[in-house]
């Protein structure tokens, strides 16, 4: 996999570059500000980019860079933000369009370098990486919707563990059921919540959307499957 690495940090810069490259993908450029970024991404054309969202010139540069990198490029290039802070309106920013190819995750709660690739792989790949941390403000920061009301306490659960990033296998695994379980309970919220197939959306991270902005805070979720 390509991919452009870029962070006005050297030392984190750097970081990520050998972390990436150990597990084989190839790192074809790299940017310290949210200028370099995006003639990078037209002189390379990667299939992933992972941005800093403060860089010069301003605060939020690379937030924007992020954000014009998904509208422009719809998709082709994937881009996994990798913030210092946790701010839920950026995320919300950056993944507003429902497209999949997209992901947030604080610098600070990346424990091993295996974390790092593994997001990597699943953004480049298309899907979703989301720091739970930030999943939980936004739960926190937002009222339920009436279409949430429509879950039960079961689709709630695989919803918000899907709003973590997780494959089916994954939160099959995690709550000791069949994935073809998990794929019909999730068929299920796609039609609660209004989210018909079509050629352009994604339903997944839209569901996602839905849970993010609008969800009950995860302790009031029940912690019991069924």
């Amino acid at each position: 996999m390509r991919v452009i690495v870029a962070d006005d940090s050297a030392v984190i810069r750097a970081g990520v570059v050998r972390i990436l490259a150990s597990a084989g993908m190839d790192i074809v450029a790299e940017a310290r500000t949210a200028d370099e970024l995006l003639t990078a991404v037209a002189d390379h054309r990667p299939e992933l980019c992972v941005v800093d969202i403060r860089m010069p010139p301003r605060d939020t540069a690379g937030l924007h860079a992020a954000v014009q990198i998904r509208d422009r490029y719809r998709g082709s290039v994937r881009v996994l933000v990798l913030s210092q802070y946790l701010e839920p309106d950026y995320a919300l920013q950056l993944l507003g369009s429902g497209v999949g190819g997209m992901g947030y995750l604080l610098k600070d709660r990346v424990a091993e370098g295996g974390d790092l690739v593994e997001a990597a792989q699943r953004v480049g790949a298309g899907g979703t990486a989301i720091d739970p941390a930030v999943v939980e403000e936004l739960v926190r920061a937002r009222r339920r919707h009436d279409r949430l009301v429509r879950l039960t306490s079961r689709e709630r659960r695989v919803l918000a563990l899907v709003a973590e990033g997780r494959s089916n296998r994954a939160i099959a695994d995690r709550l000791d059921v069949a994935v073809k379980t998990i794929e019909g309970v999730i068929a299920v919220v796609f039609a609660k919540l209004d989210l018909e197939p079509g050629p352009d959306a994604n339903r997944r991270v839209l569901a996602v959307l839905v849970h993010l902005n609008h969800a009950q805070p995860a302790t009031e979720r029940p912690s019991a499957w069924g």
